[in-house]
């Protein structure tokens, strides 16, 4: 990278502190640390929240499984409005009228505390695993483009991201994301414009065609691949999950203007995204095309991803290196100076991701451990001090789970596993206390033991002996647990005992 890309870079991150830096001192109390000072527009909560939806995971993953596939995870892209029609219809008004900045609190008033905590715990680990899988897609690209260790990467992009956030909390977050949102859309189609240059839109659309790469999956009745309504009800559940019972998402209802504006702004949300993410699927199929037409420009990655699985060139696969086939044309194809706007493109879509990932995580431990169980009376100095201190812990516990995914074969897949297993326990609770009332405790505590206990036999049925694995796609996790969550509550409570 040349001077001028990394100059270009440089004023980004510290415009991104100045940002921190600004709305730190209007951060007088520790609920102006996690909802805001002042009250945000629709419109920039509309784009707070496709900038956490447009992560690193959808800059790489997506584009990485259209070359290496198809356009089958687009329908999880799909399902969005239609969760967004639920969540704004139902859920923002439930949050906003709680007046509770914890999106678990309510759990404790419907079921119990233990529901609170184990609820807090999945959002937790979730965060971690969301942060983990963006570091680690930061890392492979900034070394693909200049040679630097990963762990190095990793470390340093941390020390930034985390300083910002302790230093503006949400309000920080919320404008950081709206100039992020703008930067990685300009990215996105920066990137296509570059490709047009070298390939036509009729040869992509023909190629693309002939090698079925616009293909969304099956429509058949099967859940047992990833099939259309695999990836659809896998999305629709995520979806659900995210707008009801995220914190990153609930501290957000609670920083609009209005019930108005924020039932406006998840609507303005899925606007925003859908065909965004249609553009970094077309990105994939654009880039296949590309190098089917240059195929000797790849040559050098294919080589090295080769070398790396000690098999020969000609038994690679496009899905062996799809996650790398943006990183290398970035590296090898990108002239002098927009290099530095895509960097700071990929950087944007890391941090507005990680940044409210740290937030919500400080305030879910402040509201749901430290008030509730340590000091219920600490001041608002104290309040603020915790936050701060959890962010940071957030931080280097994210940053160690990136350095442990150094390797993973595809962003998309680990992300979608992972959140899977994690959001299927907290959906079914929090659905169970919004549509369910006069819950006695033991029974769902009994129908969360069962659920759980499918949710691990979904999430290592591979490793399982033939007989014994189900026969579901793995993405049905948060299908099947939250519906069995939501159906043997349902059972016991209508035919049980009352005692």
């Amino acid at each position: 990278m040349n001077g001028l890309d990394l100059s270009i870079i440089v004023i980004y991150l510290l415009a991104m502190i100045g940002i921190g830096v600004y709305f730190s001192f209007k951060n007088k109390s520790s609920n102006s640390f996690s909802v805001t000072a002042e009250a945000i527009p629709g419109w920039a909560l509309g784009l707070s929240f496709y900038a956490t939806f447009l992560s690193v995971i959808t800059f790489l993953g997506d584009p990485g499984k259209s070359f290496g596939s198809n356009w089958n995870p687009f329908v999880f892209s799909i399902s969005i409005p239609f969760a967004s029609f639920v969540a704004s219809k139902y859920f923002v008004k439930f949050y906003r009228n709680s007046g509770e900045i914890s999106a678990y609190t309510h759990l404790e008033h419907q079921i119990g505390s233990w529901a609170r905590t184990y609820s807090m715990l999945c959002f937790v680990l979730t965060q971690l695993a969301r942060m983990g899988t963006i570091f680690y897609g930061v890392a492979l690209t900034v070394n693909a483009l200049t040679g630097y260790d990963m762990r190095l990467i990793i470390i340093l992009a941390g020390i930034c991201i985390i300083f910002y956030t302790i230093l503006g909390g949400m309000s920080a977050v919320i404008w950081t994301e709206v100039l992020q949102a703008i930067i990685k859309t300009f990215g996105a189609i920066l990137i296509l414009w570059i490709i047009l240059q070298k390939v036509s839109m009729d040869s992509i659309a023909q190629i693309g065609h002939e090698k079925g790469k616009f293909a969304l999956g099956s429509f058949d009745l099967d859940f047992s691949t990833s099939s259309f309504w695999v990836i659809f009800l896998y999305g629709f559940f995520i979806n659900l999950t995210n707008f009801g019972v995220d914190q990153n998402y609930i501290q957000r209802y609670h920083s609009a203007n209005s019930t108005q504006e924020a039932q406006k702004s998840i609507w303005l949300c899925a606007i925003y995204y859908v065909p965004v993410s249609a553009l970094f699927f077309f990105i994939g199929t654009a880039l296949f095309v590309y190098y089917q037409t240059y195929p000797e420009l790849i040559l050098e990655l294919k080589q090295q991803v080769g070398a790396e699985k000690g098999i020969a060139i000609s038994q690679l696969k496009e899905s062996d290196f799809g996650d790398r086939v943006l990183p290398f044309f970035l590296k090898t194809q990108i002239p002098k100076g927009f290099l530095g706007l895509l960097v700071a493109a990929l950087l944007s879509a890391a941090m507005s991701t990680m940044s409210s990932g740290m937030n919500s995580s400080a305030t879910v431990f402040l509201k749901d451990v430290y008030l509730r169980y340590v000091q219920p009376q600490a001041d608002s100095k104290k309040q603020i001090r915790i936050l701060q201190l959890s962010t940071l812990g957030m931080g280097i516990l994210g940053m160690g789970f990136g350095i442990g995914m150094i390797g993973v074969k595809s962003l998309l897949d680990i992300w979608w596993k992972l959140s899977g297993i994690f959001a299927a326990g907290m959906l079914g609770l929090f659905l169970i206390g919004f549509l369910l009332k006069n819950l006695k405790s033991n029974k769902v505590k009994l129908a969360l033991c069962l659920s759980v206990i499918l949710i691990a036999w979904m999430s290592f049925k591979d490793s399982l002996p033939q007989p014994l694995q189900l026969p579901f796609d793995s993405k049905m996790t948060i299908v099947l647990g939250t519906g069995s969550m939501l159906i043997i509550t349902w059972l016991l409570h209508k035919f049980g005992k009352n005692e």
